[in-house]
């Protein structure tokens, strides 16, 4: 059986959306690049993930520490209560999230054609079930599908967070595929538990190393219904 499993943030969503809105509020700053900021956020947040997730810094001081380090790409240095600040925001903006509509169409077309289809997000789990909620994930992934790092005590790119998805939905690699954003948890976590990996590459990342390649590529001049369609056909 063919199995597709998504990552939640900047896949299935797009997150940059609640981060200028976030940002419009607290910072008021037309000269900074949001897009820019938002990709060095990622960065820093990835940077100090697992700390936050070991309970060597708090979830706020990861948050706080990422858009900290952004801004001072863009010679922007701000306190720790106006991080505090715009995470609040963040946060807000983020209870509002609505799936990317590329992607509702791609969950429908699983749906109809049988896929079996499950989730693999990281980050606390309180926060991550808000936003499975929020986009309404169990319309089309079954509550026992639907895996939360900070609930499995392991995060990506681990590939025992992947093996773990492996065991409970008796999944055959080969037809096995993981759709996220990030190319260091999502496509070199996946690619680790031998899984095919789908990157959603919406900014143009670089790709950080050719040990670990995507099988396939969906950025802006591709979609990712159009994948699938080619996924499905030789089952249908």
């Amino acid at each position: 059986m063919t199995t597709i499993i998504f990552d939640v943030d900047d896949t299935l969503y797009d997150q940059l959306t609640p981060f200028q809105l976030a940002f419009e509020d607290v910072f008021h700053d037309p000269t900074i690049p949001i897009e820019e900021l938002f990709k060095y956020s990622r960065i820093y947040s990835d940077e100090v993930f697992q700390q936050s997730e070991d309970g060597v810094i708090s979830k706020l001081e990861m948050q706080i520490y990422r858009i900290k380090k952004a801004l001072e790409h863009f010679d922007r240095r701000i306190t720790d209560q106006e991080g505090a600040e715009f995470q609040a925001k963040y946060q807000d903006y983020q209870s509002q999230l609505q799936l990317d509509p590329d992607m509702e169409e791609a969950l429908d077309l699983c749906l109809k054609h049988g896929i079996q289809l499950g989730v693999i997000t990281n980050g606390p789990a309180e926060h991550q079930r808000k936003k499975i909620q929020q986009l309404k994930l169990h319309k089309w992934v079954p509550e026992e599908y639907l895996f939360v790092s900070g609930e499995l005590g392991i995060a990506k790119p681990d590939p025992q967070i992947f093996q773990q998805v492996e065991a409970v939905m008796q999944l055959d690699k080969a037809n096995t595929y993981y759709i996220g954003d990030s190319y260091f948890n999502d496509i070199i976590g996946a690619k680790k538990a031998g899984w095919q990996a789908i990157w959603i590459n919406r900014r143009n990342h670089p790709i950080l190393s050719q040990e670990y390649l995507p099988d396939y590529t969906i950025d802006g001049s591709s979609k990712i219904q159009s994948l699938i369609y080619d996924l499905i056909t030789p089952e249908t």
